[in-house]
């Protein structure tokens, strides 16, 4: 139902929240009020609403949606049926008015209505649904004891009218609200009253003439028919249960069943005495609000909550029994919604859900939807990895056919991760976990494909994610320390300068080298923090090495750059500011960039290297013949230096050297000095592939022929040895 908003009274702030607050719930009041039984005043129900409707507001506004949100809109829900607001339409009309105003009247002041703020309401309606649904059938609970109660007096009454006058009874009997029926201990009906005869389709002979054994129903619980032979036998008085019966016409219908013994004057058993509830609508209600809360609201496929119900109970077997989870994302979602809009994106995830339900045509199988464009497939009682892989490609075959849209003819490609094994052996979320991992990697290796899961792959991802969000503590921690590889000057051995190397000292994994870290920093943009750190540490390590060794220490340090850090703004400031307070000259600073940070860089990219190399810092253009960059683009480029990728010099380390690699290195030292390039060359690790790169012409050259990494005071101790 729709209401109007309403305009503030005279003196009230336009926009004051308890004023909102007071006219969101008039507009609450005005939509139950006509489908409210109570004695109260429209004015008197928005009193009573609005205390819940502040509930509602704080659930909106609360930092995180937790345990306490969600009590608070089932205690709103509750808090009608509390108004004695019960009647079905009530809630309809309650969420309706939520739907529509909540975010709108109580959300934030004077801006866009947030996604967030929209799912929030959603989730709200939810748990509001939720808390009316449960306060009711509390209620009704508390009926049936009173109903109860009232069998056991219409009991005794039936008894007294019974050995008394007929009519006392039948005034009990007949004006009952309840369906009243009285059978024999056989279970032959003898009396049935009006409102039992409506609930089974209005024909009293067709009740009439029934034995009570003949109502069974498939769903019955185990224990109803039990409970019925103890009580004809006289070994219990009542017992009470839940139990469907077939109308006349087919239909179920389900009710609160109350039976009693009835003895005669003796004690003897004699009678049964059945007292019914219609249950039926209410039972309807909670089965829909038990599909919306189990199923998705786009797609309509079972959602995070279902899928985890049954994947549990695929699980929990332990006799052998195989499954398989296939566990989809889309590739370039993203791409679409951005383009296209989301009603677009939506359209086609609605799309995509009715080709994985197709797919899912074989006993065990079922497909979900987590959320976004993430959708899992189920299947169960496989026998084989075969099974699993069969459905999987009938899902990639099932997205192949184009998805026309708007116009337009839209490509839909998805990355698959396959968990299968005998279930009992891990818990659900361990599952989706490794199916998240494994998903992953196959977008990671193209996408449209899937991938099984492996131990070892899960475990290094599982690995990379903790170090990931580890390392901005690490950092803060000082965990991160530098150690310096000498560059040795070719001509006379004299130690020409050294290059900075980060290593992580990590507290389970023991000392890390950047391979292992500085992709997580890149990808995170710690990187550039940690980077402005190595610069720092490495610029105060070379001054204090000129002012304690002026005697021929090192004069110049190597700093890598990583392409983030290229990027960054304040790279030229920041290395200026790092220079000037620690007083080292630009001169001495070298910083290095791999080719492939710079294949295609335009000239907004090379200008802070420009800067950098005007003010007198050197730049070295680092695994130089690893890139495949235009040789020629080396005029172009603000270097001053090139490091040489060890993979031309490995077969430098024997004699005699591959020739081909010798003219290979021949040619890019010429080329470099040619262009007024030094020539620095790294792995070096003997002393045949030392001599061989002197007479070519190579400039300097570190590797562990002359020293491994190490602590910076070692730097001065170098002891050369044939690390082959």
């Amino acid at each position: 139902m729709s209401v109007p908003p309403q305009t503030p009274g005279p003196g009230a702030e336009p926009d004051d929240p308890e004023d909102r607050l007071r006219r969101f719930t008039t507009i609450w009041s005005r939509a139950v009020f006509p489908v409210t039984a109570t004695s109260l005043t429209r004015a008197e129900v928005a009193e009573h609403l609005l205390p819940l409707a502040r509930e509602l507001c704080d659930a909106l506004h609360a930092r995180t949606y937790d345990h306490s949100a969600t009590a608070a809109a089932q205690r709103a829900g509750a808090g009608l049926v509390a108004a004695h607001c019960t009647d079905p339409e009530v809630l309809q009309r309650s969420l309706g008015v939520v739907d529509s105003y909540l975010v709108l009247y109580c959300g934030a002041d004077g801006g866009q209505i947030s996604e967030e703020a929209r799912a929030r309401c959603a989730r709200l309606q939810h748990s509001m649904a939720a808390g009316f649904s449960k306060a009711l059938r509390e209620r009704t609970l508390r009926e049936q004891e009173a109903i109860a109660h009232s069998a056991l007096s219409a009991r005794s009454a039936a008894e007294i009218a019974l050995h008394a006058t007929e009519t006392r009874f039948r005034a009990v009997f007949d004006g009952a609200a309840v369906g009243i029926g009285i059978a024999d201990l056989d279970g032959n009906v003898l009396e049935v009253n009006e409102t039992l005869t409506r609930m089974f389709g209005g024909l009293e002979h067709t009740v009439r003439s029934r034995n009570v054994q003949d109502w069974g129903h498939p769903e019955d619980a185990p224990h109803v028919w039990k409970l019925y032979g103890e009580l004809v036998r006289g070994e219990r008085e009542n017992y009470r249960v839940e139990k469907p019966y077939y109308r006349t016409d087919g239909t179920v219908l389900w009710t609160n069943l109350t039976v009693s013994l009835l003895r005669d004057a003796e004690g003897r058993p004699q009678y049964q005495l059945a007292l019914m509830e219609d249950t039926t609508e209410r039972r309807l209600l909670n089965l829909r609000l038990r599909y919306e809360a189990t199923h998705d609201a786009l797609t309509g496929l079972p959602n995070r909550t279902l899928f985890f119900e049954r994947l549990e109970k695929a699980l929990g077997p332990t006799d052998g029994t195989r499954f398989g989870l296939c566990y989809l994302d889309l590739d370039g979602f993203k791409a679409i919604n951005d383009s296209l809009g989301h009603s677009a994106g939506d359209r086609l995830l609605v799309e995509v859900a009715d080709r994985l339900q197709g797919c899912a045509t074989l006993p065990g199988e079922m497909v979900a939807r987590l959320g976004g464009d993430e959708f899992v497939a189920l299947a169960t009682a496989t026998e084989n990895t075969d099974c699993v892989a069969d459905l999987a490609h009938r899902i990639l075959h099932a997205l192949a056919a184009p998805i026309r849209i708007e116009g337009r003819e839209l490509t839909v490609r998805g990355s698959i991760g396959i968990v299968e094994g005998p279930a009992g052996e891990r818990t659900p979320a361990e599952v989706l976990r490794s199916a998240d991992i494994t998903m992953y990697r196959a977008k990671s290796a193209g996408g449209n494909r899937f991938e099984f899961a492996d131990a070892e792959a899960d475990a290094r991802a599982i690995t990379r994610h903790g170090l990931t969000t580890a390392l901005p503590a690490a950092l803060e921690r000082g965990e991160f320390f530098i150690e310096y590889q000498p560059l040795v000057h070719l001509g006379d051995g004299s130690v020409h300068g050294a290059e900075a190397l980060v290593r992580w000292c990590h507290p389970q994994h023991g000392v890390l080298g950047p391979d292992r870290f500085i992709p997580l920093a890149e990808h995170t943009g710690l990187i550039v923090p940690l980077g402005r750190w190595v610069l720092e540490e490495a610029v105060r390590q070379a001054r204090f090495w000129q002012t304690r060794h002026s005697d021929g220490g090192p004069l110049r340090i190597n700093v890598n750059l990583s392409p983030t850090q290229l990027h960054h703004p304040r790279l030229v400031a920041d290395t200026v500011d790092v220079l000037e307070r620690s007083g080292l000259e630009p001169g001495a600073l070298c910083l290095e960039l791999t080719e492939s940070a710079l294949i295609g860089a335009d000239e907004d990219l090379l200008k802070p290297l420009r800067q950098l190399a005007e003010m007198g810092v050197d730049i070295a253009l680092d695994d130089f013949g690893t890139g495949y960059s235009n040789l020629a683009n080396l005029r172009r480029l603000p270097v001053s230096v090139l490091k040489l990728d060890r993979s031309f010099t490995r077969s430098m380390q024997q004699q005699p050297a591959d020739p081909v690699d010798v003219k290979i290195v021949e040619g890019i030292v010429a080329l470099a000095h040619s262009l007024e390039l030094a020539v620095t060359v790294e792995g070096v690790e003997t002393g045949a592939q030392a001599a061989q790169l002197r007479e070519i012409g190579c400039d300097t050259a570190q590797g562990w022929y002359y020293a491994r990494p190490g602590p910076p005071d070692r730097l001065h101790t170098l002891s050369l040895a044939d690390a082959v």
